[in-house]
C-alpha cells in the first residue's frame, strides 16, 4: 500500500471517531447519559492515534518530504494543514477542560468545532495534498512507509494500532 493510501486508510477511521464524538456531545449537551469514561477515551483515541500517530505521520515525514519536494512550509497546503492541527489540538484540550469541569453543553461545543475542522481538514488532504503527494514523492513512497510503520510501533507499542480500532470498534457499536 502506498503512504498517502495508509494515511487515508486511517482518515476513515478518525472519521468513525469525529461521528461517535458528535454523537457524544449531543447526547451530553441534552443532558443524556453516556457511559462513564466513554468521552475520556473517545478524547483519548483522537489524541493518541489521530494526533500522536497519525499527524505525527505526516507532520515527521510526508510534510518535510514535501517541503524538499518543492512545496513551501509558511502558506499553501503544508502551512495550513500544521496550522490545522495546532487547531484541532486546542479543540482537543477544551473538550477535555469541559469534562472536568462536568459542563456538557461546552464539550458539545468544542466537539462540534473540533468535527468540523477534522471534517474539512481530511477532505483537503484526500483531494489536494495526498494528490500532489503522489505525484512528488513516488521515489520517496516505500521509504514514507517504512518510517510511518517505525513512528506507529514506537508510539503505539506492540498491538496499539489494534487496541485503537478495538476500542473504535466498541464506541461505534454503543453510540452510532
Amino acid at each position: 500500500m502506498r503512504a498517502t493510501e495508509l494515511l487515508m486508510e486511517e482518515h476513515r477511521g478518525i472519521e468513525r471517531m469525529l461521528d461517535v464524538v458528535e454523537e457524544l456531545g449531543r447526547r451530553m449537551a441534552a443532558g443524556q447519559a453516556v457511559e462513564p469514561g466513554d468521552p475520556e477515551r473517545a478524547l483519548g483515541f483522537l489524541s493518541g492515534f489521530a494526533d500522536k500517530c497519525h499527524h505525527a505521520k505526516e507532520e515527521g515525514q510526508l510534510f518535510p518530504a514535501l517541503v524538499a519536494a518543492g512545496l513551501s512550509q509558511e502558506g499553501g497546503p503544508v502551512g495550513v494543514m500544521l496550522a490545522e492541527h495546532v487547531q484541532g489540538r486546542g479543540h482537543i484540550a477544551a473538550m477535555r477542560e469541559a469534562l472536568q469541569a462536568g459542563d456538557g453543553g461546552a464539550f458539545a461545543g468544542a466537539a462540534h468545532a473540533y468535527v468540523a475542522l477534522l471534517r474539512q481538514h481530511i477532505q483537503k488532504e484526500d483531494q489536494i495534498l495526498y494528490p500532489m503527494a503522489e505525484a512528488r514523492l513516488q521515489a520517496q513512497d516505500a521509504a514514507l512507509v517504512a518510517a510511518y510503520d517505525a513512528l506507529e510501533k514506537e508510539v503505539t507499542g506492540p498491538g496499539g494500532h489494534e487496541a485503537y480500532h478495538r476500542l473504535l470498534e466498541e464506541l461505534v457499536e454503543r453510540y452510532l
